[in-house]
């Protein structure tokens, strides 16, 4: 995923088509010079609507379109003919896609499924002919209905990537190089804090041509939730995660401060991600002889699965494939 590509966040205005006006009009043939009304009604006005998209990873296509308008519906006519329905706009979408109103922020609508779709902004009504109005009293009704006017709102799109697998992590702790190591992904990779400035995604291959998505999530620091850093703009893509990876380096100062800190701004964030599953990956363990594993072990959290892994070597990412594949599947 180029820098430049990944777009999770949109805003423009949403204007649906205006329903068109019913028709007042009266049925005159060579033969019946008085006929009764036959005023047709108005057609709908064009919906907004949002489709799933499987093959769009990214909001970069609605970057640009700050205005999305769709067509007004057509007039009646006479002969109770009803007008043609506006043309719906219809926006594909990736999966993940959360749409909100952007002045209260109201919940609109999520699309989770591929060729799902779901009205953002309903078009107006067309209005009824005056065929509608007749009675026993007034059987020459000159009036009819006009259409609903359409409505005009600004709404966000926010991407929340789906992923079997979210990595959680400080800056540099070595999510990116895990990603690399284990599938195709290629991230950019160095050796300074926040490598990573946008989430990336890498299918991972399992035994029996099985596998699962993995997301690199932008490096977390003490104080995200409160917007330092950059983790408070990708704390939400770890909202759609089966299951959380937490990777604590082999040489930090203390691992179980380490995993609670992540823990503790995940929960600042969003409570409901402590109901996630968890693993525990002490990365780095390339520099560890066993001696020293078994003593640092001591020092890990045991209220969570946990591994002593290195990317570089590929010491026990097979088991931690396993660990991860039984918590999906469990």
């Amino acid at each position: 995923m180029a820098d430049s590509n990944f777009i999770d966040y949109v805003k423009f205005c949403s204007r649906s088509g205006a329903g068109g006006a019913g028709a007042a009009h009266f049925r005159r043939e060579k033969h019946v010079p008085k006929g009764g009304p036959d005023g047709g009604d108005g057609g709908r006005g064009g919906h907004i609507i949002l489709r799933g998209n499987a093959q769009h990873w990214t909001l970069l296509h609605l970057k640009y379109k700050k205005h999305v308008i769709a067509e007004a519906g057509k007039r009646g006519e006479g002969g109770r003919r009803t007008g043609a329905d506006g043309k719906d706009v219809i926006l594909d979408v990736p999966l993940g896609t959360v749409a909100r109103d952007a002045e209260t922020m109201e919940f609109r609508a999520e699309i989770t499924e591929e060729g799902q779709e779901v009205i953002l902004t309903k078009g107006g009504r067309g209005g009824l002919g005056n065929d509608h109005f007749k009675t026993s009293t007034n059987q020459a009704p000159h009036y009819a209905q006009p259409g609903e006017d359409g409505i005009e709102e600004w709404i966000i799109l926010e991407l929340k990537l789906l992923a079997d697998v979210g990595l959680v992590g400080f800056p540099n702790a070595g999510k990116s190089t895990l990603l690399s190591s284990i599938s195709a992904a290629k991230p950019e990779i160095g050796d300074y804090p926040f490598t990573t400035l946008v989430p990336n995604l890498g299918v991972v291959s399992y035994r029996d041509e099985r596998s699962f998505v993995m997301a690199d999530i932008p490096g977390i620091i003490e104080g995200a939730a409160e917007g330092k850093g950059l983790g408070l703009r990708f704390l939400r893509h770890i909202e759609r995660n089966s299951i959380l990876l937490f990777l604590v380096p082999a040489d930090a100062p203390s691992i179980s401060e380490h995993y609670h800190i992540l823990l503790n701004e995940l929960e600042k964030h969003n409570p409901e991600l402590l109901d996630k599953d968890r693993i525990l990956a002490i990365s780095k363990s390339d520099m560890l002889d066993e001696e020293l594993m078994d003593e640092m072990k001591e020092e890990v959290p045991t209220d969570v699965p946990s591994l002593f892994i290195s990317s570089v070597s590929q010491f026990n990412l097979d088991k931690l494939k396993d660990l991860i594949w039984q918590s999906i599947h469990s």
